[in-house]
């Protein structure tokens, strides 16, 4: 499959299914949306997790992108923290805690492969350019 959008990304189409599970955390849990601070905070890493993978994607630039996914990754990191906190709170439980996690974890490792795949191509190409000179 070529890859014409960032919505033919597979890490951005669960990243997006991210987002939706952390509004739904959200907006099942009334003492999760009453703490402002954490909502606001959750919701924004889980949209930089989404956001940041076509923000690198349009760059048309490998290292770009790259910068890009590592700050999608970080802020999936972030997001597993707040709901460590959202579970010690018991805002969420441990089912809730565990799906958004995992399909965090799911996300970034999307991302770390795709990273791994951009680099090795860019050094591919690299060596190519510089065995035609």
């Amino acid at each position: 499959m070529k890859i014409r959008r960032f919505e033919d990304l597979e890490c951005w189409r669960e990243s997006r299914k991210l987002v939706n599970m952390v509004y739904e955390a959200i907006n099942t849990s009334k003492a999760f949306k009453g703490d402002f601070r954490l909502k606001n905070q959750s919701i924004g890493a889980a949209v930089s997790v989404m956001g940041n993978i076509p923000e690198g994607f349009v760059r048309r630039s490998n290292k770009e992108f790259v910068q890009f996914l590592f700050i999608s990754i970080s802020s999936n990191a972030e997001l597993q923290s707040h709901f460590y906190v959202a579970i010690d709170q018991k805002y969420i439980n441990k089912e809730t805690f565990e799906k958004v996690y995992n399909q965090a974890e799911k996300v970034a490792k999307m991302a770390s492969n795709l990273i791994t795949y951009l680099i090795e191509h860019d050094y591919k190409k690299t060596k190519q350019t510089k065995q035609t000179k």
